[in-house]
Parts: C-alpha cells; structure tokens; sequence
C-alpha cells in the first residue's frame, strides 16, 4: 500500500524537491507519495515547490501548526511525516501519535551539534569553532526531544582546515540530498522501522544493516551513499 507523506519544512524545500525526485525516479516501485507539504512561513519555497508538483501546500499559523497540526495530519490521512527543514517544535501529541512514523534531517553527526537552537549555519559555525574534523548528516526517527530519537543512518563530510560554515554547509546539504530519500524511500516501505523495545530494525525484524550506519569509509562522497543505498 503506497503511504501517504507530509513534508513539513520551513525554508526553500530543496530536501523536499531531492525526495520529489527520487520517487518520480522509482515509478511504480516507489513506496508513497508526497500529499501534503506545510510550513511555518507562508513565503517559504517548500510550498512554492510543492505546489509546482501537484501537492496540497498549506501555509499553517501559530494555531494550526501547535494545536491543530494533529488534525491537519489525520484530515490528508497521513502515514509518514518528513522533517524536512522544519525550524519549529513538533507538539507531543503530535511525535507521540506517529512514534517510529516522523523522521528529522540534521545537518551534522548527532548527537554532537544537536539539540534547540542548532540549526542550519549555527550547526556549521559551531563545528568549525570546536574544531572538529568531520560532520555530516544524521536521520532519525523523531520523539519528544530536539534532535533526541533513535538514529537511523548518517553520512560523514570532512571538515577542511580553511573551510566556512557556507562551505561546509554546501558539502553536507548534498549529502542530505542523497541519503534523506533512499532512507524516506526504506522507511515507508517498512524496510526500516522502529521496534518496541526503541531500536531502528530492518524489515525482517532485525537491526538496520550495516549500510545504513556511519560509513568507515574516508571521504565518504554523494555517489558512494547512492551506490550503498540505492
């Protein structure tokens, strides 16, 4: 049964157009579809791309994104929701009513750099100034907590010595645009859930394989994620 997908972002949706894409690419094998994308911001290009694709694009107020996005999900019978740049806090009713079903994107290797006030060139000044090596970009399965829930795939970007927080920021939104799909991709198809007991499993009940975790390879690039993932 193809799922029904939410994108909720907050700023231009190019994670949401890479995901777009990605399933127009799998025809008739793609596990869902994108019925609906919501923002915060009712200028935000996510809506803009949404609606060029044919999806109901909602620009939601302070009511409608706190105490009626739960309705708003339900009313699209929704089965999958994608973090995609969302900027703002999920309500509880909300993560706890599609627990193992909302998954995030970050923009570094969780949980370093994580956490309320961390995001988009904040995560990148801030590895920068720590002095770190490598970041990357981390999905996870979505809980009550900033960047907090079970994590589900990462993929590394070393950080140069000369390197700005833009440039590094270029390096890792395209990995997120290659990994975030294909794990969208094995989440709603059931490949990849959440198990009771809160560990990410594969779809025959087991721990997610190894090529959904931090690869060991050195200067891990875009095509490597797509030749490992699919």
């Amino acid at each position: 049964m193809h799922k029904r997908i939410a994108v909720l972002a907050s700023g231009g949706g190019s994670n949401l157009q890479s995901i777009l894409q990605h399933f127009a690419t799998l025809g008739e094998e793609r596990p869902g579809d994108v019925v609906l994308v919501a923002s915060d911001r009712g200028a935000a290009g996510a809506l803009e791309r949404g609606r060029a694709a044919g999806v109901t694009a909602v620009a939601m107020d302070k009511a409608l994104r706190t105490s009626g996005l739960l309705s708003l999900l339900q009313e699209h019978a929704i089965d999958l929701v994608v973090l995609a740049g969302y900027l703002r806090f999920v309500p509880a009713e909300v993560t706890r009513a599609f627990r193992g079903r909302m998954v995030n994107i970050h923009p570094a290797l969780l949980p370093a750099f994580g956490g309320e006030g961390m995001y988009g060139h904040h995560v990148h000044e801030a590895v920068i100034a720590r002095g770190a090596r490598v970041t990357g970009a981390t999905v996870h399965f979505v809980d009550e907590v900033y960047d907090h829930g079970p994590i589900i795939a990462q993929w590394p970007v070393p950080v140069f010595p000369h390197d700005t927080a833009a440039a590094l920021a270029q390096r890792v939104l395209e990995v997120e645009h290659a990994l975030y799909p294909r794990v969208v991709q094995h989440v709603a198809s059931g490949d990849i859930s959440l198990g009771d007991d809160g560990r990410v499993v594969g779809g025959e009940g087991r721990v997610a394989p190894s090529r959904f975790a931090l690869s060991d390879t050195p200067g891990a690039t875009v095509e490597g994620i797509r030749a490992i993932l699919g």
